[in-house]
């Protein structure tokens, strides 16, 4: 036991405590013994080290100033200015330009030219699918944080000897005052990288961005953390090392100290964090896998930087803090919407009924749906995809264990294209979360024209804003919708919304990407000329199926094969008669990335700045998937 206590034993320090007459309490740090009675070269590099700590807390106290700053200002201005939403349409007639007060065209005429420069990608081998703005935003962090772990900071070197090992001393250098510096600032760094991974997200709060437009920020910023990590960590080894002396004794007496012991495990725990956010790690493991372990490492890391630096623990803590507010805030609101809300003839807590619908789909796989008949509560699920296999996998089990079940033809009846109907769908109980953030149609003006980009199931998010458009039906507005999905036959994915936009002109483009390729490689095929007449005909497929909808709509097929997504929206601005546009989109990494270009292409802050607003194009997106 006495064995094992000397082995964990607590942080040693140069100084002699013992001897010491007085103490100056350093926050975050070891007490400073004064007078100093160590050797004067000793003496010298303690008055930088206490020096250069004292100022790095500050400058982490200046960090959370600024960034604090930042949110308080941007909170105060969003909630004097009143959504864009809550303006009253003006009577716009083609070739007239609405008038607009001088700070509302100084604010669209810069957030056009934003858009122009700032919403393409940047460097996707490095930064993924994400664009120039928040890679601006991360370049300007990372030059802040570089600054304050250099500065304050006197550099210099010291031999100072060994006591009692006469031709024995050590080299007291500025490396360790660098490396407490990397190393204070990554845990003071700890709470906002909790922050911008919330769902709950008072960053959304306060700012009206989408709790998911921070998983760039997020991300990178654990990168950061893991790197300043690594530079502490090799630090202080070479010092411990190689620089102090007598070596082996000092490099052994050091690694089994308690303090270092846990250093070790928070170390080992965020590479491990990091090795599993890698999209390779993720798509083997499942994103179930990746969002729980997620959880578990960072608190378990959390807890290990508290054993390793308990002075630091101000920052820690509220980092554990903030998770745990996002998780009751989540589990609060769950209970909210299942408590004696979906049944209000029940009490207590009640799951709501989410009606099974497939899709056949032979190739794929069938695409389950689920939907609890509340609007705009229609998901999809892909059978191959490792975020959403569970539930392709549970919607499969429910609609096996309801045909062997069956005791009436109507239980497993099936409309003309083999799709389940709503009214004999299996139902499996779900449990509801969200919504988080703010409305995506906040700052939706009256007038706006809106085009609607989807790709896939991403016709799930932009389909519900194109439907809440119905309530004023009367605009003026241009409205348009771009469906890319693998196959025709995918337009019945979405058969009841898509009857809704009958009260609307809205004009519908379908492109369905596999068909082509499942027709040019048919060996079976006599000619070039049939293949493309079963293109044609595979095209017309849709716009047959979207027109049983309703007459009221505008549809055509945008074809087969891959949009020219630059070409179509700049066509959609041009069109439009007055008015800024919108583009909401949703898809795959490589759509997004298109539609980014596109919309940057067609913005043109100078024609805004003169009052032809038709060029200030905005683009609101799921940036969930951007990697």
């Amino acid at each position: 036991m006495e064995a094992t206590k000397s082995l964990l034993a607590p942080r040693q320090h140069i100084q002699d405590h013992d001897a010491a007459e007085s103490v100056i309490h350093h926050w975050g740090y070891a007490d400073r013994v004064v007078p100093c009675v160590n050797d004067p070269g000793s003496c010298r590099y303690l008055d930088v080290v206490y020096n250069a700590h004292d100022v790095g807390m500050i400058y982490t106290g200046v960090i959370w100033a600024t960034i604090g700053g930042i949110l308080l200002i941007w909170a105060i201005v969003r909630r004097t200015m009143p959504p864009q939403s809550h303006r009253n349409p003006q009577a716009l007639v083609e070739g007239e330009k609405r008038t607009v007060d001088t700070t509302t065209r100084i604010r669209h005429t810069l957030w056009s030219y934003t858009n122009r420069y700032l919403l393409p990608d940047s460097i996707r081998s490095i930064f993924g699918r994400t664009t120039r703005l928040q890679v601006l935003v991360l370049a300007i962090l990372t030059g802040y944080l570089t600054i304050f772990s250099f500065a304050g900071i006197v550099y210099g070197i010291w031999i100072t000897p060994v006591k009692n090992m006469e031709g024995v001393y050590n080299t007291r250098s500025s490396l360790g005052p660098f490396s407490d510096r990397v190393g204070v600032i990554a845990y003071a760094l700890t709470p906002l990288s909790v922050l911008l991974s919330n769902r709950e997200s008072l960053l959304s709060v306060l700012t009206g961005i989408p709790y998911q437009n921070f998983n760039f920020m997020h991300r990178w910023l654990g990168y950061i953390i893991m790197v300043q990590s690594i530079v502490h960590t090799i630090g202080w080894t070479i010092i411990e090392v190689k620089l102090y002396q007598p070596q082996p004794q000092v490099a052994k007496k050091w690694i089994m100290q308690l303090y270092m012991i846990w250093g070790v495990v928070a170390m080992v725990l965020l590479l491990i964090l990091y090795a599993l956010t890698l999209p390779p790690v993720i798509r083997f493991t499942g994103y179930e896998f990746f969002r729980k372990s997620h959880y578990v490492l960072a608190l378990v890391y959390m807890g290990a930087c508290i054993g390793h630096w308990e002075g630091l623990q101000c920052f820690i803590i509220p980092g554990i803090l903030l998770w745990f507010i996002d998780r009751f805030a989540r589990a609060a609101r769950t209970f909210l919407l299942h408590y004696n809300f979906v049944d209000g003839t029940k009490r207590g807590f009640v799951a709501a009924h989410a009606a099974i619908t497939t899709f056949p789909d032979e190739k794929d796989g069938d695409v389950p749906s689920l939907s609890t008949g509340a609007p705009n509560t229609r998901t999809f699920s892909a059978p191959r995809a490792a975020e959403t296999k569970k539930i392709a996998q549970i919607a499969a089990k429910k609609l096996a264990a309801a045909a062997a079940a069956a005791t009436a033809p109507a239980t497993t009846s099936e409309d003309k294209n083999g799709v389940m109907t709503a009214a004999s769908a299996p139902t499996t109980p779900v449990v509801l979360t969200g919504p988080y953030g703010d409305p995506i149609m906040r700052n939706i003006t009256p007038e706006a024209n809106i085009l609607c980009v989807a790709g896939g199931t991403g016709i799930t998010y932009v389909l519900p804003a194109l439907l809440s458009l119905t309530a004023n039906p009367a605009s003026p507005r241009k409205l348009e919708l771009i469906w890319v999905v693998r196959h025709a036959k995918d337009v019945d994915w979405v058969k009841p919304e898509l009857a809704a936009l009958e009260a609307l002109d809205v004009t519908v483009r379908i492109f369905a990407t596999r068909d082509a390729a499942s027709s040019s490689s048919d060996a079976d095929r006599s000619s070039e000329a049939e293949a493309d007449e079963e293109k044609r005909a595979a095209g017309a497929v849709a716009v047959q199926k979207m027109r049983a909808r309703g007459a009221a709509a505008s549809v055509r097929s945008g074809g087969i094969g891959h949009p020219d997504l630059a070409l179509l929206v700049r066509e959609f601005v041009q069109a439009t008669v007055a008015a800024r546009t919108v583009v909401f989109a949703s898809g795959p990494g490589g759509l997004m990335t298109d539609a980014r270009a596109a919309v940057a292409a067609c913005n043109d802050g100078g024609k805004v700045w003169k009052g032809d607003e038709r060029f200030n194009v905005d683009l609101i997106h799921d940036e969930r998937m951007e990697r």
